[in-house]
């Protein structure tokens, strides 16, 4: 009986010269089952059929540039430090994405591909939540292929068996007989990050059917959840990471953009309280008129 959850030892998927990165087939994954999901929410909504998809082929590249920006303007050290190669950069395919660049930039394509479906982002917005916490969900067992993202040592029963990995070849380092080098047990904060995005993804889904929320506060809901996991999870993480006064920066851009669902939930809810007052006066003057 194994005391251990057991890593892959190859993560790619050799098809002649072709490699496919299972690191990629999770990415993909997340992204067809936000798509689906988000489309059904919408079209729920009033929205027009197949705008979904639509806005997607904005966003989605939008969001992969975004998130491959993030991650080596954060990680510069990798591709531009003493040993680096700038152009691994591009080389996406090897693992590397932020999700804030993600969210930041897939917003924008998000936004173009709204302004020409006639979708309100707002209501954009409140659809894919639920479906952007499964894509995260799914795209972090591209971390579990990849061998990489886990926490300290533990000898806990679900501790992650972590083996030297060459990201290169995409699988274990192998030592003289062939065997994968094993360098321990570990945390895996991926998997914690994946459980906790289904049941934050599973909570949006039955709020959002148990009361009216005004356009935009359920993805500041979705913002508020995430980030406090991911607080915890940046907190237990061992993996190299850039320090800013004593925190991982991700810490500080957790904070931040805890921050900023908040913000954008109190706002969103100032508006519709705003709006039904004004539709409350124009009503009671229409009808003194009337009278």
């Amino acid at each position: 009986m194994l005391t251990y959850i057991p890593s892959p030892t190859v993560g790619a998927l050799h098809l002649g010269p072709l490699a496919i990165r299972c690191y990629a087939l999770c990415i993909l994954a997340g992204i067809v089952v936000a798509v689906w999901l988000t489309q059904r929410r919408l079209e729920a909504k009033g929205g027009p059929e197949g705008a979904a998809l639509d806005i997607a082929t904005w966003a989605v590249p939008f969001g992969i540039v975004g998130g491959r920006l993030y991650h080596v303007i954060t990680s510069p050290q990798a591709y531009f430090g003493k040993d680096g190669h700038p152009i691994d950069a591009l080389k996406i395919w090897h693992g590397g994405l932020g999700i804030w660049g993600a969210i930041a930039l897939g917003a924008v394509g998000a936004w173009i591909g709204c302004r020409r479906a006639g979708v309100r982002m707002a209501v954009l917005a409140d659809a894919a939540a639920p479906g952007v916490a499964l894509a995260e969900a799914l795209g972090r067992w591209g971390n579990w292929f990849n061998n990489e993202v886990y926490g300290s040592a533990t000898d806990l029963p679900w501790g992650l068996q972590i083996h030297e990995w060459d990201t290169l070849a995409g699988r274990a380092v192998t030592d003289a007989n062939g065997n994968a080098i094993v360098l321990g047990t570990f945390h895996p904060t991926f998997l914690y990050e994946s459980i906790w995005c289904v049941l934050l993804a599973i909570a949006l889904l039955w709020l959002d059917r148990r009361r009216q929320f005004a356009p935009g506060q359920l993805f500041g809901l979705l913002l508020m959840g995430y980030t406090i996991e991911r607080l915890i999870v940046e907190k237990m993480r061992t993996d190299p990471a850039n320090v800013i006064l004593g925190q991982r920066l991700n810490v500080w851009t957790s904070i931040l953009v805890f921050l900023l669902g908040l913000a954008l939930y109190l706002v969103a809810a100032r508006r519709a309280r705003s709006g039904n007052t004004e539709a409350a006066i124009s009503h009671t003057e229409k009808s003194a008129t009337t009278s």
